[in-house]
């Protein structure tokens, strides 16, 4: 009989706030942070400190690399590193729309004005535009030869006077910037590079563009900031005009050199961003700080012009008084330096944020931008989120109204709030479990935690030295430390205070602790060579206070010397052995009551790190730096099975009680069940983004806890799914095909007909396996109709030829049937099922005999007008696809003619129907503002026409 196991589900994730990987953002109220945390996204409440909700998509496994604020007010862009986009929404919290483009991490990401396009850039050099109210994907521009590192959208003045939904992705520019050292405007109208900024001589890490959408400023390695000026009457020039060739367009630069302004900061921009209100901009540094600068108004810049030029005079004054031979050419060129305005008179350096660790990413709040209302508040908002693990909000003072900076005395920026209690500050190193499985302790450097592990909320955080390992003690009251320092730090967990600091190891690591199965003390090991046993004791508490209680303490009892670093150490848990983890690569195995020598298990190439004693106290495993797990036995010392477990060194290893099942945790990023017996892999639990570094299990394998590098702690719960060895070794090998398959069809694709190699636009799909199962679907539909109609097409001929024979009708297909609908009806309701971002590539999977058959479909579906605007664009699409070999069949012109003639008509009656809906909503609209405007008129200009029209009245007397 084959043997069946449990199979274990991810549960939960806490213990992240923010990943380095990923931004935050604002809401457009700004009181809520949409921040990236690994594979999610968390909504924070900033002020309160609490989660408000999470997104995720059990489909996704990347990690969140970009964030972006729709300007509708409830939709976010968030990019993966898969390549993938997912629209949010924030009022629902589901995703909505599931583009897939890129074949790299998406490295920005920007609405446009109107909400309605979206354009991404990622390491694969590419820039998608994406329609997010069709949820598909526009085109692609290719030009960059690195990383893209900002895009921002830029309108023209006539665009902008004119910007609608129904022209968004055809109108305006966009400016990127890449790593490639260069900075480029496309045009959206024609879908090409019309300039190139190569004057960058590193990397470009960030770009911002003002909302008036004058200044553009590029940020590099350098310590100077580059301030550009946009040319919208240019922008709008070449766009009304296409037809001046490459020679003038050599001419035309809309973009020009302003200056450069210097930072306070040495390291390179990680982010620039401006202001709502275009006043300030705040570029962010690597070397913790955020530098906030200041636009000086008209009034200020022509002061100090003034000055400026009244400096230039007096010392050309003095010059030419000392006798000096001065050229008048060149006082000429110095006025008419000194007259120029530059970026450095607009843009001056305002106030500096020092941040407890280096930021990776800044957002101003979007609600800030009244300029009247900003002034009256006194200061503006910015969120920083930190690469360790937290989330900050700043307040920094802005000048009132009327006052200029000096004159408003301003003081320094000031930490409003933040997110901190909710995780480590670094990654945490040890885990242990109380015994009632309700809580988790977790320990870092500096910190230890206690979680509740059905909730995942933080019941205790405590300061601590530099945790190395940690254990409950019996009654789960008390928590013991070890630290890299050598000592014992007893915690007691109602109180949430430390008792008592033992100088256990002589100031070395303290490497391992292991609480005695009798429940009366504790072994810990550690580089000074020594095991030391350790006695619980209840000793009054001479705090001082008038209530006396007992507390625990520890009483060192005896030595156990060894001839290297202990690394790890474990008693059995019938009391009988002690196992001793050396450096020399070696496993001691000793008498528990007299600490005599029993085995020496020898065998791995590196040092053990980890080891465990199952249940019945017959089997040991030992999990090495040598990426082996080994089974021995303690019997005769005798190794049952060395296992190549993880393909990065092995840092944990746990056995399940009451089993032979254990489980290990590598640097590879994964935990597996093993079963210790016929040493198979049971199952493979993903889900972690960097090292695993700890691992405990519940007393019976009902859940077990992991914590990663990626500062995260995931719970995987035992379900009650069935689990066969062979099926999931099947899943596996078909996930690996399917890596493989996807990876082949991840290649970049050749031009098109027509299409030079080198083109800046081309198709912006992606070939998934989402797609070719699609394709297949549809490939399936067509097969299912086309047989049917056959069947009934070959019935109806038995039936005019043979009329008195009186043929029994063809069987339906069971799917038809059960449907009840015709096979016209169901294939385009396959092609309907399938997602809008994935239908050109699923349709590129068809073969020519399919794509002859679906052209008959679209016909019947013209002629019904089912679903016009689907039946347009798989027509349109496929003609273009398959030009030359439609063009070539002569026998699809009949069928090419009737699909003109009924589609035609169904586009007519679309047509309508958009018009008569746009004239009653236009109607509605000026409705809405006449009742919704009111008019102010000036009472004395009022006045002055009353007095004029009773002035021209004639009064006629009449007498009796």
């Amino acid at each position: 009989m084959v043997k069946s196991y449990l199979r274990y589900e991810a549960r939960s994730v806490f213990g992240v706030i923010a990943s380095p990987t990923g931004n935050a953002v604002f809401d457009h109220s700004g009181k809520f942070s949409i921040t990236a945390a690994l594979e999610s996204v968390i909504v924070w409440d900033i002020k309160k400190g609490t989660q408000v909700a999470r997104w995720s998509d059990s489909d996704n496994k990347a990690e969140v690399t970009c964030i972006s604020r729709s300007p509708n007010g409830k939709d976010y862009a968030v990019g993966y590193a898969d390549g993938s986009i997912r629209l949010f929404d924030l009022s629902n919290n589901t995703v909505n729309v599931v583009l897939s483009g890129h074949r790299g991490r998406v490295s920005a990401l920007e609405f446009d004005s109107t909400g309605t396009v979206l354009a991404s850039g990622a390491r694969d050099t590419d820039i998608i535009l994406w329609d997010v109210v069709g949820e598909v994907g526009l085109y692609r521009l290719r030009g960059h030869k690195d990383e893209i590192t900002g895009i921002a959208f830029v309108a023209g003045s006539t665009a902008a006077g004119a910007a609608s939904a129904l022209h968004a992705s055809s109108a305006g520019y966009i400016v990127s910037s890449s790593k490639d050292t260069l900075v480029k405007l496309w045009d959206l109208r024609g879908r090409h590079c019309v300039q190139t900024l190569v004057t960058h001589r590193s990397e470009v890490w960030g770009l911002a563009v003002s909302p008036d959408g004058r200044l553009l400023v590029t940020g590099t390695s350098d310590m100077n900031l580059h301030v550009w000026t946009l040319d919208m009457a240019k922008l709008d020039s070449v766009s009304s005009d296409d037809s001046k060739g490459e020679a003038s367009a050599k001419n035309w630069e809309a973009i020009t050199e302003y200056g450069s302004i210097q930072r306070a900061s040495r390291d390179r921009v990680v982010e620039l961003r401006f202001h709502p209100s275009g006043l300030y901009l705040a570029c962010l540094s690597a070397d913790k700080q955020v530098e906030v600068f200041r636009s000086r108004q008209h009034a200020e810049i022509k002061k100090k012009m003034a000055r400026r030029q009244k400096r230039h005079r007096e010392k050309r004054g003095k010059d030419k008084a000392d006798g000096s031979d001065h050229e008048d050419s060149g006082d000429e060129g110095d006025e008419a330096e000194t007259a120029a305005i530059t970026a450095a008179d607009e843009l001056t350096s305002f106030k500096v944020i020092r941040t407890s660790a280096k930021p990776v990413s800044l957002d101003f709040n979007p609600a800030e931008a009244d300029v009247t209302a900003l002034g009256r508040q006194g200061g503006m908002h910015i969120l920083v989120a930190q690469n360790n693990n937290s989330l900050h909000m700043w307040s920094v003072p802005v000048p009132p109204p009327g006052k200029t900076t000096k004159q408003a005395n301003l003081g320094e920026p000031s930490l409003v709030s933040s997110v901190e209690m909710l995780g480590h500050r670094s990654e945490p190193r040890a885990l242990a479990m109380s015994s009632d499985n309700e809580l988790v302790a977790s320990a870092a450097n500096k910190s230890l935690r206690v979680w509740n592990a059905q909730t995942g909320s933080c019941v205790r955080t405590l300061e601590c030295g530099t945790a190395i390992c940690a254990a409950f003690l019996p009654g789960d009251q008390y928590i013991v430390v070890g630290t890299k320092e050598g000592n014992l730090e007893l915690y007691d967990i109602p109180a949430a205070s430390l008792v008592e600091t033992f100088d256990a190891h002589e100031g070395t690591a303290c490497w391992s602790i292991d609480v005695r199965p009798d429940r009366k003390g504790l072994v810990s090991g550690g580089a000074d060579k020594c095991v030391k046993f350790w006695d619980f004791e209840l000793v009054r508490d001479d705090s001082g206070s008038a209530v006396s209680r007992r507390r625990m303490t520890l009483e060192h009892v005896k030595t156990l010397k060894m001839s290297d670093d202990v690394l790890a150490v474990k008693c059995s848990p019938d009391s009988r052995l002690l196992a001793v983890a050396l450096l020399d690569t070696t496993v001691k195995v000793f008498y528990a009551d007299t600490l005599k020598f029993f085995l020496s298990l020898y065998g791995h190439k590196l040092p053990v790190v980890s080891l465990d004693i199952s249940s019945d106290s017959t089997l040991l495993v030992t999990g090495s730096a040598d990426k082996s797990v080994k089974l021995w036995g303690l019997d005769f010392g005798d190794c049952h099975r060395s296992i190549l477990a993880h393909q990065e060194p092995v840092t944990a290893v746990r056995f399940v009680w009451g089993t032979h099942y254990f489980f290990s945790a590598g640097k590879d990023k994964l935990v597996q069940q093993w079963n210790g017996d016929n040493f198979q892999r049971i199952q493979r639990l993903e889900g972690c983004h960097g090292d695993v570094w700890a691992l405990a299990v519940a007393k019976h394998g009902n859940f077990i806890v992991a914590s990663s590098q990626d500062r995260s702690i995931r719970i995987w719960e035992k379900t009650e799914e069935p689990l066969f060895i062979e099926e999931e070794r099947e899943r596996e090998l078909e996930e690996m095909y399917d890596r493989g398959l996807e990876e082949s069809l991840d290649r970049p694709e050749p031009a098109a007909d027509g299409a030079e190699e080198g083109d800046e636009t081309q198709r912006a799909g992606k070939a998934t396996m989402e797609t070719l199962k699609a394709g297949e679907r549809i490939m399936e539909a067509l097969d299912i109709a086309d047989e049917e109609r056959r069947k009934w097409a070959a019935f109806e001929d038995q039936k005019r030829r043979m009329p008195q024979l009186n043929p029994a009708p063809p069987d339906t297909n069971p799917i038809l049937q059960f449907e009840r609908i015709t096979p016209e009806a169901y294939v385009l309701r396959t092609v309907e099922r399938v997602r809008a971002a994935d239908l050109e590539d699923a349709l590129l999977v068809l073969p020519f005999t399919h794509v002859l058959s679906l052209m008959a479909y679209i016909d019947h579906w013209a002629c019904r007008e089912w679903n016009t605007a689907l039946t347009c664009r798989v027509l349109f699409f496929m003609l273009k696809t398959h030009q030359n070999q439609i063009v070539a069949t002569r026998t699809m012109r009949a069928q090419l003619s009737s699909i003109r003639t009924h589609l035609r008509a169904g586009v007519r009656v679309q047509r309508d129907y958009v018009g008569y809906n746009l004239a009653a909503l236009q109607s509605l609209r000026a409705d809405w503002e006449a009742n919704a405007t009111a008019e102010f008129f000036d009472e004395k200009d009022i006045q002055g026409i009353l007095d004029a029209q009773l002035k021209k009245r004639k009064f006629t007397g009449l007498k009796a």
